[in-house]
């Protein structure tokens, strides 16, 4: 059933335990997410970025998430992730998006409080549901890049959402887009996060929180890629992010690792294989597995 990122996090909150947040690119991606979540009897939240947009396109992106969500028996919502397209978002507000992310946390606090209670004003005239974020992270990842990182602060964040009215607040505790988020260890600044969550009640969301799993960089590194010092998020540091009120965990750079992995792989060890189905299939059984360790790891298996 398609409902919105508010209803599915405010469960969340509520229950205390967080629900991954995967993007999408094509429809074997949505494949393995959704027989992840089926499995797990988990919600899934399904989001795009303005880049798989654009490769993809939104018209195709809408109609086999909605196909999916209308046969399956669990909550999922297709969520704009970092929209800053004003169009774009329109767009997606009325063609079938259920919940959109307003991210202009590029501008000073008062043009970002401006952009975001304009959008989120559009979007809950439609029954969408709004992120927004305050503070950045670092990284770069489709069309979403900076070169340091803005921690959220506690004081601002609560004037944030009581003059934009956004659903829920994507917060910069840490963490950074892509396979090298760290120079040595991960720390996420979970004290801050704490403050926070004292001064914002809406669910908050962490982006950038992909752990980069060793096995799976090290099976692309074997079959041809050339991957050097990744870090990602400790699976640890992230079960403490929920126990202090993150609710949404975003993950992009893990599912394409566990993609490039396994057609990595495939195409070495059957290089007489043309059909894409089975250069493909053992890619999507990889997702998946990595889609339900998620949910078990943030506490939503069951909870769908």
């Amino acid at each position: 059933m398609l409902v919105t990122n508010k209803k599915i996090l405010l469960k969340a909150q509520k229950g205390h335990y967080a629900v991954p947040a995967f993007n999408i690119n094509n429809i074997e991606f949505l494949q393995a997410i959704m027989k992840a979540a089926i499995l797990e009897k988990s919600p899934a939240i399904i989001q795009t970025s303005e880049g798989a947009i654009k490769y993809a396109g939104m018209d195709n992106l809408i109609d086999i998430v909605h196909n999916a969500a209308k046969n399956a028996k669990i909550d999922v919502s297709l969520h704009l992730d970092h929209g800053r397209d004003t169009k774009l978002l329109k767009k997606a507000i009325n063609s079938g998006y259920t919940s959109v992310m307003i991210d202009a946390s590029q501008h000073p606090f008062h043009k970002n409080i401006e952009i975001t209670k304009k959008i989120t004003q559009i979007a809950h005239k439609k029954g969408v549901s709004v992120e927004a974020e305050l503070g950045t992270i670092g990284g770069a990842e489709d069309n979403v890049s900076s070169k340091s990182i803005v921690y959220t602060d506690p004081k601002a964040a609560k004037e944030f959402v009581a003059r934009t009215g956004a659903d829920c607040l994507a917060v910069a505790i840490g963490t950074s887009h892509g396979v090298y988020k760290f120079a040595g260890r991960s720390k996420l600044n979970l004290k801050l996060l704490k403050q926070i969550r004292k001064n914002v009640k809406v669910p908050l969301v962490l982006h950038g929180a992909s752990s980069i799993p060793k096995d799976i960089v090290e099976t692309a590194n074997k079959y041809g890629a050339t991957l050097k010092n990744t870090m990602g998020v400790d699976p640890k540091q992230i079960k403490k992010a929920v126990k202090l009120g993150i609710c949404k965990v975003n993950i992009d750079s893990d599912l394409r690792l566990a993609f490039d992995a396994a057609v990595r792989k495939q195409l070495k060890n059957h290089p007489e294989e043309f059909d894409p189905r089975k250069i493909l299939m053992p890619a999507t059984e990889l997702i998946t597995d990595l889609a339900r360790k998620k949910m078990k790891m943030l506490g939503c298996s069951g909870k769908g």
